[in-house]
């Protein structure tokens, strides 16, 4: 055979090598837009992958389990097959055995005329002119959004959820220190398992060189330490080496010196803490402070088992299963958040589209579809210098828009708001929309007048003022007058004004 072991792994170091070269330059090449950038990355990762598996291979040779590489640095030096030789100096072996390799490369050659050496450096180079397969739902409209509508209806349906809209499960979903943890059973760990699982493929398509072992690895060392400690959000939970953690209990009994002091705790608050520590929490409230009383000087372990209720770990295995069972979910949480801190602004973009959907009418819906479907086209297009000699609005993939989705919003209308400081706005529907924003109902404050619809089109700080002191006045007419309208009754049943009750009242004829 005419290729040896050496000869692949002095291969295997090129290959190494030439993708090396061609990572640091896909990288310094600047991307046309965001697709582009995504297919990058991802160039990168699979070219990453392959040096990767291309380094575990070569880790295995040089291991060499079966001294494969060993017996073959040994036949190069004559020290294999021919070394055996009578006569033969140490000069001689060596090239013996170089001209019976070279034999046995010729021999092959001619059995196989067709075997040429491949090069793999057109290959390499297609790897940079590839487009990675990507795919991503509807919703999630090419890496834009987060598409939660099976966690949301899986969360609802839960014992541990509560019904919401779904705008408010995206800002809130990473919220579980505010599940009560009476709730956080295997249903509950199965679906935080099933959101980590759908934001690890999130993050993979959208930023795949970022390095999850490396950043869970972090998280568990961190959730080490601050598991023992009780340090993790929403867990109180001073772990031992030993055995499970108890909860931190809810009376302390070092400040109760008899049952009779006991007794004056609140019925429910005796309840609490024996069914915190496991105990049977039913009977009087003499025979829950007796019961209680029990732990001020003898060892829950000790106790016997009748002070116990049914179904409790009274176990030592049950209460590390128990403990084992909670750990396992506050480390899922811990994951859970740090992925959410790194995908940050596409949980706040999903919840602003959750919450813009229903409010539009189904024109304005398709319009942002027939947009999008324009900004995919500008994406596939080939390189090409950007070209606006109608100065038309840039798109957020950095090239203008087309001119009929100009025409169509009415982007060469120009509106002026005196109340905002005299901005622009740009377009009919740009227009509109900024009665409602921040920055117009700061001037509405700071004029003193209400921002409602009676003021919708109203631009000029005069006009305002003036509708706004017609709107008072009318209000005023409408307005209930009580030294007019109040009545009032003398002793012979005629009925009088509270005007006219009080000149009559003063001038004694009442």
């Amino acid at each position: 055979m005419s290729s040896t072991l050496l000869e692949v792994t002095r291969g295997a170091h090129e290959d190494v090598e030439r993708l090396e070269r061609l990572i640091v330059r896909e990288m310094q090449r600047e991307p046309e837009n965001g697709r582009d950038r995504l297919y990058q990355s991802h160039r990168v990762r699979h070219m990453i992958d392959v040096i990767i598996a291309t380094s575990d291979k070569l880790v295995e040779i040089y291991e060499d389990k079966d001294y494969a590489r060993k017996d073959e640095i040994a036949a190069l030096g004559g020290q294999g097959e021919f070394s055996s030789k009578k006569g033969m100096h140490g000069e001689d072996k060596v090239l013996t055995a170089f001209f019976e390799r070279l034999k046995e490369i010729r021999e092959y050659h001619k059995r196989n005329p067709s075997a040429r050496v491949v090069d793999t450096s057109d290959a390499f180079e297609d790897l940079l002119k590839e487009e990675p397969a990507i795919e991503f739902s509807g919703e999630e409209a090419s890496g834009r959004y987060l598409d939660l509508h099976e966690l949301y209806n899986e969360f609802i349906n839960s014992k541990f959820g509560s019904p919401m809209e779904y705008s408010t499960y995206v800002g809130t979903f990473s919220e579980t220190d505010k599940i009560p943890r009476n709730l956080k059973s295997k249903q509950y760990k199965e679906y935080i398992e099933h959101v980590l699982e759908y934001l690890i493929s999130f993050l993979m398509r959208t930023q795949p060189l970022q390095d999850l072992d490396k950043i869970f690895a972090k998280v568990e060392a961190d959730f080490e330490e601050s598991w023992v400690n009780g340090e993790v959000p929403g867990w109180d939970n001073k772990g031992t080496e030993n055995g499970p953690s108890m909860p931190e209990p809810v009376i302390d009994l070092d400040y109760y010196s008899t049952v009779e002091e006991l007794m004056e705790v609140a019925p429910e608050k005796l309840k609490e803490a024996l069914a915190a520590r496991g105990l049977k929490s039913g009977g009087t409230v003499q025979q829950r402070a007796e019961r209680l009383f029990l732990l001020k000087h003898t060892p829950l372990e000790k106790l016997d088992k009748k002070h116990f209720a049914k179904g409790t770990r009274n176990s030592d295995q049950n209460g590390i299963e128990h403990n084992s069972l909670k750990e396992e979910i506050a480390l899922l949480e811990v994951k859970m958040r740090r992925l959410c801190e790194l995908l940050k602004e596409v949980i706040v973009q999903t919840k602003e589209n959750a919450e813009k959907k229903p409010t539009l009418t189904y024109e304005e819906m398709e319009a942002e579809r027939e947009e999008e479907v324009v900004q995919a086209d500008s994406e596939s297009d080939e390189e090409e210098k950007t070209y606006n000699p109608l100065n038309l609005p840039m798109g957020w993939d950095g090239k203008p828009i087309p001119y009929w989705l100009y025409k169509l919003h009415g982007l060469g209308q120009k509106f002026d708001c005196e109340i905002c400081g005299n901005y622009s706005y740009w377009g009919r529907r740009a227009f509109e929309r900024h009665f409602k924003e921040s920055r117009h109902q700061h001037g509405m404050r700071c004029l003193g007048i209400p921002n409602t619809k009676f003021f919708n089109e109203i631009t000029s700080i005069q006009e305002a003022r003036d509708l706004w002191e017609k709107i008072q006045e009318k209000q005023g007419v409408n307005k209930w007058r009580p030294d007019l309208e109040e009545e009032y009754e003398d002793r012979e049943g005629n009925i009088y004004n509270k005007k006219t009750f009080s000149d009559l009242q003063r001038q004694g004829l009442i």
